[in-house]
């Protein structure tokens, strides 16, 4: 393996890495040099596949299993992580659930299960492990969403579980970059994965309409993100929410909002509907 990679000997950690977002993180991660565990929650196929994948290139990773439910579980994926790594630079807080109800229609157990799995799990599965991320210096990267700083019909308890992670993270890292950890959030706009397949067909191109750049997002753009901000690129960013989400949340919505021109001057284009 090249010692150019900029991940290169870097332990990492992401939850959530059996699909999506946290499998082509890890990958990523791999690719650019760490070694890497991946998490997984109730199917394991995903993650066992990356797993393979990565082992196959040459990589170093595990897998392990953790209920995001239950904080005792959450606790045991640190020590996992922490035995198979002996120690750790990079943590990924990726896991998390999505509910798509209206307001009215939220039972107490549903509210209690998008928070204790998109909050109160990473919370204490960082808590754990910021001794082993002091000791190394190192960064931890959490996973919002744009519902976390816009708002759309359905998403009440998932858009503050998202809003949580924005705030938690800033307060995270005053607290934790005087001793050398820093801490960061991505907030992923439309990227279409494999599990919003599952629910219903996924019109990529339609998405890609109502987005000012043209196009939906895929996962290696988040990846990518994510490698920057863990590395000494980005030693000066800290306690920042990153949106990636080819303008979605940068236009003014009101009006008929944005009329596609075929022919813009810049090849994919859109201008404010008049």
């Amino acid at each position: 393996m090249s010692d150019s990679r900029p991940m290169q000997n870097k332990r990492v950690l992401v939850t959530g890495s059996g699909t999506g977002l946290g499998r082509e993180m890890a990958l990523e991660f791999a690719r650019q040099g760490a070694a890497v565990v991946l998490h997984y929650s109730h199917s394991s196929a995903g993650a066992m596949s990356a797993l393979e994948t990565i082992r196959a290139a040459g990589g170093k990773a595990n897998a392990f299993a953790a209920d995001f439910s239950n904080v005792e579980a959450v606790r045991g994926l640190a020590r996992d992580a922490l035995a198979f790594h002996g120690g750790l630079d990079i943590l990924i807080n990726n896991a998390g659930i999505t509910l798509n109800l209206p307001f009215e229609k939220v039972t107490p157990e549903q509210f209690d299960t998008l928070y204790h799995v998109n909050v109160r799990a990473q919370f204490f599965l960082t808590q754990a492990l910021v001794p082993a991320l002091v000791a190394s210096r190192g960064v931890i990267i959490n996973l919002s969403s744009i519902h976390g700083v816009a708002a759309f019909p359905g998403h009440s308890v998932y858009a503050g579980t998202k809003g949580a992670i924005i705030a938690y993270t800033r307060e995270l890292a005053i607290e934790l970059a005087p001793r050398g950890v820093r801490v960061n959030t991505i907030a992923p706009g439309a990227v279409p994965v494999e599990n919003h397949r599952k629910v219903g067909a996924v019109d990529e191109g339609a998405t890609g309409r109502g987005i000012p750049i043209g196009f939906a997002g895929e996962p290696i753009d988040v990846a990518r993100l994510a490698i920057f901000l863990a590395s000494e690129a980005s030693r000066y960013i800290v306690g920042q929410t990153i949106i990636i989400d080819g303008g979605t949340t940068s236009w003014i919505s009101f009006g008929d909002g944005f009329r596609h021109i075929s022919d813009a001057p810049f090849g994919r284009g859109y201008v404010p509907g008049v």
